[in-house]
């Protein structure tokens, strides 16, 4: 039997990123005794890698803008399946999130009278995202440690979960394992908050980092509880293509937001060739010099590059397949032709997008300040996650909340850029709260050491088989099943036949072996990883295969138009009782009028 130490908390956080550290801050806040895990090391959540700004209707550059336009925008970018209760509650509290990081320390960019500078960005009618340059995310984690490290939060680094502990039907805490060592933990808590991030390593290309494994998604799927929206992977349009090491790390929307333009090979701005009907170009002698998004009888100029995400990021894809593309597979990213326009131009771009400049000059040996970057789409954020209740972010487990990422809802079939971080402080909060509130109303349960001993038993069966399967060569082929099969642009039969590659990858991964010892074994972790990039990349094809239709992110070439009917509910993923993968359809809850109204004024 495997020794393990336990540990004992009132609130357990899972995943110290922005929505995690939130969490832990406000539960903590309440009074309560609170431990964080973290996957990786302190610091280097994947929170640091969003570079745009955070979304908030603060209206400190254009005094049209409101909680109620956010809330419009949010709710047309998700093609209206997000959980309006979400939109709502984003919207309204993400001002008053920021200027509570500001307080904190946080130091963003500023207008010329000292306000916050807000920047245009993908899908937003008005300048709207807080930033610190391009570094917004970093600035966030910087404040949120330097803030939540002297609250007596008890931080547990490199450690990763197994499984969660269950007793009576509540969450009674959860199984670790130290990364370092390999030895187990025990965390015993009232209340438990998954703040995970996403899943974009089940993908070949992705801005994502490796701990983006899908553990949040599938360790609460396995508790019980139910995943929505899965079928909804962003792929962010503007990732790096050369050199191969780096394929995939994001390149910034900022850089677009600050006016870089995509062109093909032929030095064309394609981006003009497919502007949605909702869109109108403006008539003057110009017409490359934007176009107007019509809001009743009030017009704002926005460049074609900032439509949303998925819009963009299959336009560039189409540039690519008909021979238009960069000679690496994908299309030019100009941002030094602002020096025809801009006195200083260089000098401009270094200080308004000093990661991105370094970045390629580093990693390609390219000045994005004279000459064209090559970039093209990557996996980049999943929409879906738990489904919760919108106020205090449990799910249908008692005890069991998420934020983040790995939580579901507020953005429906697409996000808009910056929601990301908006999201992770309005519901990092909420979750953080009520988790609080749940552990001083309910009594510890009881630890159940019979769960706990059957998943170390599980977990260290690899080790029994030291000549097994290899779990890197498993990772490796649902990386590319995924990615060539459940992608950007989908087809039942391909996603029928990823389903049948799945089920082989989870029949070869009950026989993958490791040799070593458990002190940092690379191969058990990729060996344990496996179960959660298994059951998110099933849930992602089956309710891609559920949806047909075509609709923000997910796009079925099959079934290229959007449909009214599938309007009308949200895809969701249950563990049946036999263990196998539940798909159902759960109607759109009815959206009050005054909200109905707001959408309609918008529209």
């Amino acid at each position: 039997m495997a020794q393990y130490d336990v540990l004992e908390h009132d609130v357990l956080v899972i995943g110290a990123g922005g929505a995690g550290l939130r969490a832990a801050v406000e539960a903590s806040a309440a009074g309560v005794k609170v431990g964080v895990i973290s996957k990786s090391l302190l610091g280097k959540a994947h929170t640091v890698m969003a570079e745009g700004g955070v979304a908030a209707a603060m209206a400190n550059v254009d005094d049209r803008d409101s909680w109620r336009v956010h809330f419009a925008d949010t709710m047309r970018g998700g093609q209206y399946l997000n959980q309006w209760r979400m939109a709502e509650l984003h919207a309204k509290e993400a001002p008053a999130r920021v200027r509570e990081l500001e307080a904190w320390g946080a130091l963003f960019d500023r207008t010329r009278d000292g306000r916050i500078l807000q920047r245009n960005f993908g899908g937003h009618r008005y300048p709207r995202l807080a930033h610190v340059g391009d570094r917004t995310g970093l600035e966030i984690i910087r404040t949120l440690q330097d803030h939540g490290i002297h609250q007596g939060i008890d931080f547990q680094m490199e450690t990763t979960v197994v499984t969660l502990l269950k007793e009576g039907g509540r969450i009674a805490g959860a199984l670790c394992y130290d990364r370092e060592r390999g030895r187990f933990k025990v965390f015993h808590a009232k209340a438990v908050v998954l703040a995970t991030g996403g899943i974009g390593r089940a993908f070949k290309i992705t801005s994502n980092s490796w701990e983006y494994t899908g553990d949040g998604h599938s360790l609460a799927y396995h508790a019980g509880a139910s995943l929505i929206d899965m079928e909804f992977v962003q792929f962010h349009p503007t990732g790096m293509v050369w050199p191969p090491s780096v394929r995939g790390i994001l390149v910034t929307e900022g850089v677009r937001g600050e006016g870089g333009v995509l062109r093909n090979k032929e030095g064309k701005r394609f981006m003009f060739d497919d502007i949605p009907e909702n869109y109108r170009t403006q008539t003057a002698d110009n017409p490359e010099e934007g176009w107007r998004y019509t809001q009743g009888d009030k017009s704002a100029r926005r460049p074609p590059e900032l439509l949303t995400r998925d819009h963009v990021a299959r336009c560039i894809q189409r540039e690519v397949r008909e021979g238009r593309g960069s000679p690496h597979g994908g299309v030019y990213l100009d941002i030094a032709w602002i020096k025809e326009k801009l006195p200083h131009a260089a000098e401009h771009i270094k200080k308004k997008l000093p990661s991105m400049y370094h970045q390629f000059k580093q990693l390609g040996d390219i000045d994005i300040t004279s000459e064209p970057m090559e970039v093209g789409p990557t996996t980049h954020y999943m929409m879906g996650g738990v489904y919760v209740d919108p106020d205090t972010q449990m799910s249908e487990v008692p005890g069991l909340f998420a934020a983040g990422e790995c939580g579901g809802g507020l953005h429906g079939a697409n996000r808009l850029g910056g929601n990301s971080l908006s999201d992770l402080l309005v519901f990092g909060k909420l979750s953080g709260e009520h988790a609080a509130r749940y552990a001083k109303a309910n009594k510890a349960p009881s630890l159940p050491k019979a769960q706990v001993e059957e998943a170390t038993r599980q977990a260290l069966l690899p080790f029994e088989r030291p000549s097994g399967v290899n779990p890197f060569q498993i990772q490796h082929e649902l990386q590319d099943t995924m990615q060539n099969l459940v992608g950007i642009v989908r087809l039942e039969h391909e996603m029928i036949q990823a389903l049948d590659k799945l089920k082989e990858y989870v029949r070869r991964a009950a026989e993958v072996g490791v040799s070593g010892n458990r002190d940092f074994n690379s191969g058990w972790h990729a060996a344990l990883d496996l179960p959660n990039m298994l059951t998110v990349s099933e849930a992602i094809a089956r309710a891609g295969i559920e949806r047909k239709e075509s609709r923000g992110a997910h796009f079925r070439d099959d079934y290229p138009d959007k449909s009214a009917e599938y309007g009308q509910f949200n895809i969701m993923i249950k563990k049946a009782a036999d263990g196998g993968m539940q798909v159902i359809r759960q109607p759109l809850k009815p959206m009050p009028g005054e909200l109905k109204q707001i959408i309609e004024e918008m529209k």
